[in-house]
């Protein structure tokens, strides 16, 4: 006798069952485990954040709202000022961020508009992805035996052409700014990389058709259809980018000069709120770690409203090109 093929074993015989009494516990499970994950994230952040607000409070007290516009930081007098960490932090994020954003998205491109082969794509995919697996303090290396000497030539023809540019107005003599940036930008890169490649890949094959179908030419469905659509996934591996190019340490340590200064040259040595605080605090005592923590506040409301930022620039371009409430 022929069976229904809607018909399947179970309790009721048919597919559209009621969910049975061990499937709604184990869905009540996982919803309780789901809700203690997200309630220890909350607490784990306020745990953070009552932490360092207690180390600071001294330094708070003390310092106040001069503390982010100040520029010395000299622990023997007792002033700390962390504008130029500031400064230096936002500089070389942004920089980072204007270089691996544009090579990322464009690397996205290159992988998902039939530009090469799907099966060599997944090999260049995965290329770009291993660069996430070098350790930052690797990268920190090749920047200085390889990236500056190689850079230097040109910074030093930039400089002697073109030195009433502001951002070419001191020569490259070491660590500065430049290597610092371009290190950065390679670290963000398969961020920026992987997450586009999810953004493109998650747009209906039949929206490029209909780009077609309109006489568009390959170029302007992707630059005028492919890449709108795209645009809240590719905005959301922006974020995540520029979050991780504030937060980096170990490498702009070594690369950026470590110099209390605020200058627009890119061949400048400078100085981050990661770098103050990987280099001073094995020597800090006192005040100075009260002022060192002070600065990790600052780094981590910097990141807080970098990423507040993103994510309504990103609600934003989601109903605007997505249609999404």
């Amino acid at each position: 006798m022929a069976t229904n093929p809607f018909e399947r074993a179970g309790s009721s015989g048919t597919i559209t069952r009621p969910p049975s009494g061990g499937e709604l516990t184990t869905d009540s499970v996982f919803r309780g485990i789901a809700y203690v994950c997200a309630a220890l994230i909350v607490v784990l952040t306020a745990l953070i954040l009552w932490e360092l607000g207690k180390e600071a409070m001294p330094a708070i007290s003390k310092y106040g709202l001069g503390f982010w516009y100040g520029t010395t930081w000299d622990v023997n007098k007792g002033v700390f000022g962390v504008l130029p960490e500031i400064w230096g932090t936002l500089y070389s994020s942004l920089l980072a961020l204007l270089l691996g954003g544009v090579f990322g998205i464009s690397i996205a491109i290159f992988l998902t508009q039939d530009f090469i082969h799907a099966k060599l794509a997944v090999v260049f995919r995965t290329i770009v992805e291993l660069l996430a697996a070098i350790p930052s303090v690797v990268y920190g290396l090749w920047g200085i035996y390889v990236l500056i000497p190689m850079i230097r030539p040109g910074a030093e023809w930039l400089h002697q052409h073109f030195g009433w540019v502001p951002f070419f107005s001191t020569d490259l003599s070491g660590p500065g700014m430049a290597p610092a940036a371009l290190v950065l930008a390679i670290m963000i890169l398969p961020t920026v990389a992987a997450i586009s490649v999810d953004a493109f890949r998650r747009i209906p094959y039949k929206v490029k058709e209909a780009a077609y179908g309109m006489g568009t030419t390959k170029w302007e469905a992707i630059l005028k259809v492919m890449l709108p659509t795209a645009s809240s996934g590719i905005l959301a591996a922006l974020v995540l980018g520029f979050g991780r190019a504030l937060g980096e340490t170990m490498a702009l340590a070594m690369l950026i000069g470590n110099a209390n200064q605020i200058n627009l040259s890119l061949f400048a040595p400078a100085n981050t709120l990661a770098s103050l605080l990987a280099s001073s605090f094995p020597e800090a005592g006192g005040i100075e770690v009260q002022a060192l923590m002070y600065a990790a506040l600052v780094l981590l409301l910097i990141t807080f409203i970098v990423n507040v930022a993103g994510l309504a620039v990103q609600q934003y371009t989601v109903r605007k090109f997505e249609g999404k409430a």
